[in-house]
């Protein structure tokens, strides 16, 4: 681990960002400069703004060693989110534990494809299969208002997170959160969505994941057997049983999985099953929908 000397001169916000990246870098971290800035911001009670409009406003003590705890966490991996005990996803902001996968940009793909296929005023109700921290579900019920929805999870620990970010989005009374292995229990034909960001990576693979990955997520919410399919098989039925007809799908995958879930998907009843690419030009969502009545 690399700390620098502790000289006991008061360092301003530019400097200890710079000397916070240097640190971080030194171990290194995917995104040094990134991860020391929400760091610092965090310790120093700033903004970004802040950093940049009066650079050279002065730590006080206690953030400095604020500032120094979380360097030495994030030097050991754990995860920013963690450290801070949030994260930023779509427009909202979540509370995260180790007891829930922390919110990636990839997973946003889902809810940039339900957002534009229902208007700002549609009515729907959604179905979140491994809800987790409730990233999914409640992003899209942050941006429209007349939708409901049901997360369900096998975690009481992540519910217990769901529960706590619904209500500090002021939209638990749209949403119903339960201990559920799946869709088990629910009935047939009700929902107009249905989502997924289930486990996806091959067991053998889990331990070559980076340290904040494998040392500090649920592996219930990782491990995705053998071959990293076996959420799939169990979700596609009851992803089509569980829809309306017409109803839409959008379930996350793995990079190298789109054309084996896309097949089971199809064999359940999906119709115009295709997958989306997320920003790094990655097969990322499977989406699709019910077959809708009358259709042959």
């Amino acid at each position: 681990m690399n700390v620098e000397p502790d000289t006991g001169e008061t360092q301003t916000l530019v400097q200890a960002w710079g000397a916070a990246r240097r640190r971080l870098e030194a171990v290194p971290v995917d995104s040094p400069v990134i991860d020391a800035r929400l760091l610092l911001q965090a310790a120093a009670q700033a903004s970004r703004a802040d950093i940049i409009a009066d650079p050279h406003r002065a730590l006080s003590p206690a953030q400095s060693r604020t500032l120094a705890s979380f360097l030495a966490r994030r030097e050991a991996r754990e995860p920013v989110s963690h450290i801070l005990g949030r994260k930023g996803f779509w427009t909202i902001e979540l509370k995260v534990t180790r007891d829930v996968l922390t919110p990636r940009p990839e997973t946003e793909v889902i809810v940039d494809f339900v957002l534009k296929a229902l208007p700002g005023d549609a009515v729907f109700r959604m179905l979140d299969l491994g809800v987790g921290s409730g990233a999914i579900l409640l992003a899209i019920l942050a941006e429209r208002s007349a939708a409901t929805g049901v997360g369900l999870d096998l975690s009481p620990a992540a519910l217990d997170i769901a529960r706590e970010n619904a209500a500090l989005l002021g939209v638990q009374d749209r949403v119903v959160l339960a201990e559920s292995d799946w869709a088990e229990g629910q009935p047939d034909g009700s929902y107009d969505v249905v989502v997924s960001n289930p486990p996806y990576i091959a067991r053998e693979v889990l331990a070559t994941l980076e340290p904040e990955v494998r040392d500090h997520e649920p592996h219930l919410a990782l491990d995705g057997g053998p071959d990293g399919l076996d959420a799939y098989r169990i979700l596609a039925p009851e992803v089509i049983r569980a829809l309306k007809p017409g109803g839409l799908f959008a379930l996350e995958i793995g990079w190298d999985q789109s054309a084996a879930v896309e097949d089971l998907l199809k064999r359940a009843g999906g119709e115009g099953v295709r997958t989306l690419k997320d920003l790094s030009d990655r097969h990322r969502v499977v989406v699709g929908a019910k077959k809708a009545l009358g259709k042959d």
